[in-house]
């Protein structure tokens, strides 16, 4: 019984020496992107004034369980390790038992669990921090606004814990050598824009948290350039550029496949050449089929167009009657002596085609010679005849014209 006594004791000294009886505090969590700066503050806190003599920090993530040293302290002494050398620094104040480490550029690979300890003089217990972070894909540096727009522009200082912005200033210029324009400057809680910026820049971020973003309205070609954010948290300082594109607004033009450059089409420019030139040749296949219908149409109309214009004319022009004289040039003696010759007038009648040539020629056949009644009388006179009704009762002496006169 004694004996089991002394070995709980020995083992409640031992756990007390070897400061198993840890401090740890709760684990925060922190989002930054790739590049940007992050704090993760470690301190501690108490009411014994004791300096703080040893801090380490260790990574360890899921691809490697095993722990890696970030960064040591040991008698006023700060030494990075491994691939975060010039990376990272000690920025607490190790008379206020701060051991807050700064990551600058942060990587996807230092995406993980970082752990603080930090060891006080005099003092068996360890004081434990965790802190969980995640770095997402890094923000554009690159801004593009059309000429008259409106853009923001973001800066922000992640860290663990509130620690109050001392001052913000928004710098600008134009270029690697280009003069320097105050745009926006803020301290005590008040801000102000500066220059030719006064009434266009407003600050939009919560400076509570860090957050000192600004939208820049009205934009102009002259804006074009760098712009620069610092972030004072006392001693420490955060710094982020980002870089301003205008785009002057031009009159809108009609876009064709051989216009459309690269920086244009972006990552769709296949898609887009494509659509264009689907298109052109459905429009060309559907041209073509309207103007076959339509010469088709007009090679149909075209028989009974004519048929119609032939029968109109014939409306248009009515049957003509056509007279002629015929003067009588010679006449025989008798005639002369008698005194008694005049001319003599015909008529001649157009006549229409027989159905068939046999008919044609049987009319013919059984037609019978006329005169005019001037001529039979005379005629029949002179050889006898009492009436000029029947020429043939001349007995064939008298013929149908004069003999030489010629027919006109």
């Amino acid at each position: 019984m004694l004996c089991s006594f002394k070995l709980i004791l020995v083992s409640m000294l031992l756990v007390y020496s070897l400061g198993l009886n840890n401090l740890v505090v709760p684990t925060a969590t922190l989002t930054v992107h790739v590049g940007d700066p992050v704090l993760m503050v470690c301190a501690f806190q108490t009411t014994e004034e004791k300096r703080m003599i040893k801090v380490d920090w260790m990574f360890s993530s899921k691809e490697n369980a095993k722990d890696d040293y970030v960064l040591y302290y040991y008698s006023n002494l700060s030494v990075p390790v491994g691939r975060f050398i010039n990376r990272v620094r000690l920025v607490g104040n190790g008379s206020r038992n701060d051991g807050s480490l700064l990551l600058q550029n942060a990587q996807e690979a230092d995406q993980g669990t970082y752990t603080c300890e930090i060891r006080l003089e005099m003092e068996s217990r360890v004081f434990k921090k965790e802190v969980v972070l995640n770095v997402i894909p890094e923000e554009p540096k690159e801004l593009v606004v059309h000429e008259g727009d409106s853009i923001q522009m973001g800066c922000v200082f992640k860290r663990t814990e509130d620690k109050h912005v001392t001052m913000l200033e928004w710098v600008f210029s134009s270029g690697e050598h280009g003069k320097t324009e105050m745009v926006l400057h803020y301290s005590l809680q008040l801000s102000e824009a500066v220059g030719r910026f006064q009434n266009r820049v407003k600050l939009v971020g919560d400076i509570s948290r860090n957050n000192g973003s600004i939208i820049l309205q009205g934009v102009e070609e002259s804006d074009s350039g760098n712009y620069t954010c610092t972030i004072h948290l006392g001693s420490l300082e955060f710094k982020k550029t980002i870089l301003l594109r205008v785009i002057l607004k031009e009159p809108r033009t009609l876009v064709t496949p051989a216009a459309l450059t690269p920086d244009v089409l972006g990552g769709n420019q296949l898609v887009i050449i494509v659509g264009i030139v689907c298109s052109t040749i459905l429009l060309l296949a559907v041209l073509i089929l309207i103007m076959k219908r339509t010469h088709r149409n007009k090679s149909s109309e075209n028989p009974t167009t004519l048929v119609k214009s032939l029968e109109n004319t014939k409306k248009v022009m009515p049957e003509k009657h056509i007279y002629t004289s015929i003067n009588t040039k010679e006449v025989t003696e008798e005639e002369e002596s008698a005194g008694k010759s005049e001319p003599t007038y015909m008529t001649m009648h157009p006549v229409w085609p027989p159905v068939s040539g046999i008919q044609k020629k049987e009319e013919a056949g059984n037609a019978k010679p006329k005169i005019s009644g001037t001529w039979a009388d005379m005629c029949l006179r002179q050889h006898g005849g009492e009436s000029a009704a029947d020429p043939d009762l001349a007995g064939g002496r008298c013929p149908s014209v004069p003999p030489g006169t010629p027919v006109r």
